[in-house]
Protein backbone atom coordinates (compact mmCIF):
# COMPACT_ATOMS: atom_id res chain seq x y z
CA UNK A 1 0.00 0.00 0.00
CA UNK A 2 1.30 3.76 -0.83
CA UNK A 3 1.88 5.27 2.42
CA UNK A 4 0.44 8.39 0.75
CA UNK A 5 -2.76 7.25 0.64
CA UNK A 6 -3.67 7.08 4.03
CA UNK A 7 -3.88 10.96 3.85
CA UNK A 8 -6.50 12.73 2.46
CA UNK A 9 -6.48 15.31 -0.08
CA UNK A 10 -6.78 18.47 1.37
CA UNK A 11 -8.49 21.01 -1.12
CA UNK A 12 -7.68 19.35 -3.61
CA UNK A 13 -3.81 19.24 -2.55
CA UNK A 14 -2.30 15.42 -2.09
CA UNK A 15 0.78 15.14 0.73
CA UNK A 16 3.81 14.62 0.13
CA UNK A 17 6.64 12.78 1.29
CA UNK A 18 10.10 13.31 3.07
CA UNK A 19 12.83 10.98 4.23
CA UNK A 20 14.91 12.21 7.00
CA UNK A 21 18.44 11.61 5.78
CA UNK A 22 21.44 11.36 8.60
CA UNK A 23 22.90 14.21 9.32
CA UNK A 24 23.25 17.13 12.38
CA UNK A 25 19.69 18.88 12.82
CA UNK A 26 18.79 18.82 16.69
CA UNK A 27 14.93 19.18 15.90
CA UNK A 28 13.00 18.05 12.70
CA UNK A 29 12.07 21.98 12.72
CA UNK A 30 15.75 22.70 12.06
CA UNK A 31 16.46 20.04 9.07
CA UNK A 32 13.09 21.92 7.48
CA UNK A 33 14.13 25.26 7.24
CA UNK A 34 17.88 24.17 5.73
CA UNK A 35 15.61 21.91 3.53
CA UNK A 36 13.33 24.87 2.48
CA UNK A 37 15.03 28.04 2.07
CA UNK A 38 12.80 29.65 0.30
CA UNK A 39 9.87 29.40 3.01
CA UNK A 40 11.17 31.69 6.65
CA UNK A 41 11.45 29.22 9.70
CA UNK A 42 8.73 31.00 11.47
CA UNK A 43 5.96 30.00 8.87
CA UNK A 44 7.17 26.27 8.71
CA UNK A 45 7.23 26.33 12.98
CA UNK A 46 3.11 27.53 12.48
CA UNK A 47 2.55 24.97 10.16
CA UNK A 48 3.67 22.54 12.15
CA UNK A 49 1.80 23.64 15.13
CA UNK A 50 -1.36 23.73 12.97
CA UNK A 51 -0.72 19.61 12.64
CA UNK A 52 0.42 19.88 8.78
CA UNK A 53 3.29 17.88 9.17
CA UNK A 54 2.73 14.42 9.98
CA UNK A 55 4.79 11.11 10.40
CA UNK A 56 3.82 7.67 8.71
CA UNK A 57 0.82 7.16 11.42
CA UNK A 58 -0.39 10.76 10.81
CA UNK A 59 0.24 12.02 14.16
CA UNK A 60 1.69 15.48 14.06
CA UNK A 61 5.16 16.42 14.28
CA UNK A 62 5.60 19.86 16.45
CA UNK A 63 8.74 22.35 15.74
CA UNK A 64 10.86 20.78 18.86
CA UNK A 65 10.24 16.91 17.93
CA UNK A 66 13.79 15.30 18.17
CA UNK A 67 15.63 14.61 14.89
CA UNK A 68 15.89 11.05 14.07
CA UNK A 69 17.37 9.62 10.86
CA UNK A 70 15.25 7.97 8.36
CA UNK A 71 11.95 8.71 9.73
CA UNK A 72 9.41 9.91 6.84
CA UNK A 73 7.56 12.79 6.50
CA UNK A 74 4.07 13.61 5.33
CA UNK A 75 3.14 17.71 4.58
CA UNK A 76 1.08 19.40 2.72
CA UNK A 77 2.37 22.04 0.66
CA UNK A 78 0.89 25.84 0.32
CA UNK A 79 1.89 28.70 -1.14
CA UNK A 80 0.69 31.81 0.20
CA UNK A 81 -1.23 34.40 -2.07
CA UNK A 82 -0.95 32.06 -5.09
CA UNK A 83 -2.22 33.88 -8.05
CA UNK A 84 -4.84 32.86 -10.51
CA UNK A 85 -4.04 31.71 -13.92
CA UNK A 86 -6.77 33.62 -15.50
CA UNK A 87 -7.60 30.74 -18.41
CA UNK A 88 -10.19 27.82 -17.26
CA UNK A 89 -10.06 24.42 -18.37
CA UNK A 90 -12.95 22.58 -19.76
CA UNK A 91 -13.96 18.87 -19.11
CA UNK A 92 -14.54 17.09 -22.75
CA UNK A 93 -15.73 13.83 -21.32
CA UNK A 94 -15.84 11.80 -18.50
CA UNK A 95 -16.82 8.14 -17.47
CA UNK A 96 -15.86 5.81 -14.82
CA UNK A 97 -12.36 5.01 -16.28
CA UNK A 98 -11.15 8.42 -17.44
CA UNK A 99 -11.84 12.08 -17.62
CA UNK A 100 -10.64 13.85 -20.88
CA UNK A 101 -9.69 17.98 -20.19
CA UNK A 102 -9.12 20.33 -22.37
CA UNK A 103 -6.28 22.42 -20.96
CA UNK A 104 -5.44 26.26 -21.12
CA UNK A 105 -2.20 28.09 -22.40
CA UNK A 106 0.11 28.63 -19.06
CA UNK A 107 -1.65 26.21 -16.73
CA UNK A 108 0.50 23.04 -15.69
CA UNK A 109 -0.98 19.63 -15.40
CA UNK A 110 0.28 19.05 -11.92
CA UNK A 111 1.80 21.17 -9.01
CA UNK A 112 5.27 21.89 -8.83
CA UNK A 113 7.17 24.90 -7.61
CA UNK A 114 5.16 28.30 -8.17
CA UNK A 115 2.42 25.99 -8.98
CA UNK A 116 -0.16 24.06 -6.52
CA UNK A 117 -3.97 25.35 -6.20
CA UNK A 118 -3.09 26.79 -9.92
CA UNK A 119 -2.69 22.89 -11.81
CA UNK A 120 -5.02 20.90 -14.11
CA UNK A 121 -5.21 18.33 -11.50
CA UNK A 122 -5.88 20.03 -8.65
CA UNK A 123 -8.12 22.42 -10.46
CA UNK A 124 -10.27 18.80 -11.68
CA UNK A 125 -10.20 17.16 -8.72
CA UNK A 126 -12.11 20.07 -6.63
CA UNK A 127 -13.88 20.28 -9.77
CA UNK A 128 -15.49 16.65 -9.71
CA UNK A 129 -15.10 15.99 -6.34
CA UNK A 130 -12.54 13.09 -7.19
CA UNK A 131 -9.33 11.96 -4.83
CA UNK A 132 -7.93 9.26 -6.96
CA UNK A 133 -7.49 11.60 -10.38
CA UNK A 134 -4.26 11.05 -11.74
CA UNK A 135 -2.78 12.47 -15.70
CA UNK A 136 -2.29 9.57 -17.88
CA UNK A 137 0.21 11.72 -19.65
CA UNK A 138 1.40 15.52 -19.44
CA UNK A 139 1.84 18.45 -21.58
CA UNK A 140 3.84 21.30 -21.04
CA UNK A 141 2.63 24.29 -19.38
CA UNK A 142 3.00 26.41 -22.20
CA UNK A 143 1.27 24.16 -24.39
CA UNK A 144 -2.78 24.30 -24.81
CA UNK A 145 -5.09 20.92 -25.33
CA UNK A 146 -5.53 17.44 -24.55
CA UNK A 147 -5.06 15.41 -20.88
CA UNK A 148 -6.11 11.97 -20.15
CA UNK A 149 -6.47 11.35 -16.34
CA UNK A 150 -6.89 7.91 -15.03
CA UNK A 151 -9.84 7.55 -12.09
CA UNK A 152 -9.06 3.86 -10.81
CA UNK A 153 -5.92 3.33 -9.08
CA UNK A 154 -5.97 0.06 -9.91
CA UNK A 155 -5.85 0.31 -14.02
CA UNK A 156 -3.27 3.66 -13.80
CA UNK A 157 -0.63 1.10 -15.18
CA UNK A 158 -2.41 -0.50 -17.86
CA UNK A 159 -2.83 3.35 -18.92
CA UNK A 160 0.51 4.25 -19.01
CA UNK A 161 1.38 1.03 -20.66
CA UNK A 162 0.14 2.39 -23.92
CA UNK A 163 2.83 5.07 -24.22
CA UNK A 164 5.30 3.31 -23.71
CA UNK A 165 4.24 0.40 -26.23
CA UNK A 166 3.64 3.09 -28.67
CA UNK A 167 -0.17 3.00 -28.59
CA UNK A 168 -0.98 6.30 -28.39
CA UNK A 169 -1.66 8.06 -31.33
CA UNK A 170 -1.26 12.08 -31.07
CA UNK A 171 -1.67 14.95 -33.20
CA UNK A 172 -0.43 18.49 -32.17
CA UNK A 173 -0.57 21.61 -34.24
CA UNK A 174 1.66 24.61 -34.42
CA UNK A 175 2.36 28.09 -35.78
CA UNK A 176 6.09 28.87 -36.70
CA UNK A 177 8.46 30.40 -39.58
CA UNK A 178 7.99 28.89 -43.02
CA UNK A 179 10.56 27.24 -44.26
CA UNK A 180 10.77 25.54 -47.57
CA UNK A 181 12.10 22.03 -46.79
CA UNK A 182 9.17 21.71 -44.55
CA UNK A 183 6.86 21.95 -47.25
CA UNK A 184 6.93 18.26 -48.22
CA UNK A 185 5.92 16.12 -45.30
CA UNK A 186 8.83 14.57 -43.51
CA UNK A 187 10.36 12.66 -40.71
CA UNK A 188 12.43 14.65 -38.30
CA UNK A 189 14.94 12.35 -35.84
CA UNK A 190 17.72 13.13 -33.74
CA UNK A 191 19.46 12.03 -30.24
CA UNK A 192 17.50 14.82 -27.88
CA UNK A 193 19.13 14.44 -24.30
CA UNK A 194 19.01 17.43 -20.98
CA UNK A 195 20.95 20.26 -21.53
CA UNK A 196 22.64 21.91 -18.66
CA UNK A 197 19.99 24.08 -17.82
CA UNK A 198 17.54 21.99 -15.73
CA UNK A 199 14.12 23.14 -17.83
CA UNK A 200 16.03 22.94 -21.33
CA UNK A 201 16.54 19.90 -23.48
CA UNK A 202 19.41 19.95 -26.61
CA UNK A 203 20.25 17.54 -29.63
CA UNK A 204 23.34 15.85 -29.69
CA UNK A 205 25.23 13.36 -31.46
CA UNK A 206 24.02 9.45 -30.82
CA UNK A 207 21.71 7.14 -31.80
CA UNK A 208 18.22 8.73 -32.91
CA UNK A 209 15.70 8.34 -29.31
CA UNK A 210 13.33 11.15 -30.88
CA UNK A 211 11.04 11.38 -34.11
CA UNK A 212 8.43 13.69 -34.91
CA UNK A 213 6.55 13.67 -38.35
CA UNK A 214 5.91 17.14 -39.58
CA UNK A 215 3.44 18.40 -42.49
CA UNK A 216 2.62 21.90 -43.10
CA UNK A 217 -0.55 22.68 -43.74
CA UNK A 218 -0.55 26.62 -44.86
CA UNK A 219 1.51 29.48 -45.02
CA UNK A 220 0.89 33.07 -45.19
CA UNK A 221 2.87 36.05 -44.43
CA UNK A 222 6.21 34.27 -43.80
CA UNK A 223 4.28 31.85 -40.95
CA UNK A 224 3.11 28.42 -41.50
CA UNK A 225 0.19 25.89 -39.61
CA UNK A 226 2.15 22.52 -39.17
CA UNK A 227 0.76 19.39 -37.98
CA UNK A 228 3.32 17.38 -35.87
CA UNK A 229 2.85 13.82 -34.88
CA UNK A 230 5.92 13.14 -32.15
CA UNK A 231 6.55 9.08 -32.76
CA UNK A 232 8.45 9.19 -29.37
CA UNK A 233 7.39 11.09 -25.96
CA UNK A 234 11.22 12.82 -25.16
CA UNK A 235 10.56 16.11 -23.24
CA UNK A 236 9.90 18.94 -25.37
CA UNK A 237 10.63 16.83 -27.96
CA UNK A 238 8.03 18.65 -30.82
CA UNK A 239 9.95 22.18 -29.33
CA UNK A 240 13.27 20.63 -30.15
CA UNK A 241 12.86 19.37 -33.35
CA UNK A 242 11.25 22.56 -34.53
CA UNK A 243 13.64 24.77 -32.90
CA UNK A 244 16.54 22.87 -34.95
CA UNK A 245 14.98 22.90 -38.41
CA UNK A 246 15.04 26.66 -38.29
CA UNK A 247 11.31 27.26 -37.39
CA UNK A 248 10.97 27.53 -34.23
CA UNK A 249 7.50 27.38 -32.77
CA UNK A 250 6.07 30.95 -32.00
CA UNK A 251 6.13 32.50 -28.94
CA UNK A 252 8.42 29.98 -27.33
CA UNK A 253 10.64 31.28 -24.55
CA UNK A 254 12.47 28.10 -24.22
CA UNK A 255 13.97 27.53 -27.67
CA UNK A 256 16.21 28.57 -29.59
CA UNK A 257 16.76 30.68 -26.31
CA UNK A 258 15.22 30.94 -22.68
CA UNK A 259 13.69 33.67 -20.94
CA UNK A 260 13.89 33.95 -17.74
CA UNK A 261 10.59 33.87 -15.88
CA UNK A 262 11.05 36.92 -13.72
CA UNK A 263 11.10 38.43 -17.31
CA UNK A 264 7.66 37.13 -18.34
CA UNK A 265 5.73 36.79 -15.06
CA UNK A 266 1.75 37.80 -15.87
CA UNK A 267 2.34 38.45 -19.64
CA UNK A 268 -0.21 36.11 -21.60
CA UNK A 269 -0.35 38.10 -24.26
CA UNK A 270 1.87 35.69 -26.19
CA UNK A 271 1.04 32.15 -25.91
CA UNK A 272 3.14 29.50 -27.25
CA UNK A 273 1.59 28.79 -30.71
CA UNK A 274 1.51 24.86 -29.80
CA UNK A 275 -1.61 22.99 -29.35
CA UNK A 276 -2.44 19.35 -28.54
CA UNK A 277 -4.78 18.82 -31.06
CA UNK A 278 -6.08 14.40 -30.56
CA UNK A 279 -5.22 11.67 -28.80
CA UNK A 280 -6.85 8.15 -30.19
CA UNK A 281 -5.85 5.07 -28.69
CA UNK A 282 -7.81 1.43 -27.65
CA UNK A 283 -8.67 1.25 -23.94
CA UNK A 284 -7.04 -1.06 -22.50
CA UNK A 285 -9.97 -1.52 -19.93
CA UNK A 286 -13.34 -1.22 -21.62
CA UNK A 287 -11.55 -2.41 -25.57
CA UNK A 288 -13.37 1.02 -26.72
CA UNK A 289 -11.30 2.76 -29.39
CA UNK A 290 -11.22 5.93 -27.96
CA UNK A 291 -11.10 9.58 -30.43
CA UNK A 292 -10.92 13.27 -28.35
CA UNK A 293 -9.92 16.42 -30.40
CA UNK A 294 -9.69 19.51 -28.69
CA UNK A 295 -11.85 22.41 -28.76
CA UNK A 296 -8.75 25.60 -28.94
CA UNK A 297 -7.51 27.00 -31.66
CA UNK A 298 -3.99 28.45 -32.52
CA UNK A 299 -3.48 32.40 -33.45
CA UNK A 300 -5.14 32.92 -37.34
CA UNK A 301 -2.06 33.14 -40.00
CA UNK A 302 -3.63 36.15 -41.64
Amino acid sequence: MNPLSRFPTRNGVGASCIALQPGHWPTVLDFLEERFPSVPRAEIADRMQRGDVMDEAGAPIRPDHVYRPHQKLFYYRHIEAEPRIPFDEEVLFQDDLIVVADKPHFLPVTPGGRYLQESLLVRLKRKLGTETLAPMHRIDRETAGLVVFTLKPETRGQYQKLFSSREVHKQYECVAPFRDQLVQPMDYRSCVVAADHFMRMRETDGPANAETRIEMQEEERGLARYRLFPLTGKKHQLRVHMAALGAPILYDQIYPEHVPDDQIDGDYSRPLQLLAQSIAFRDPVSGEQRSFTTRRRLMPLA
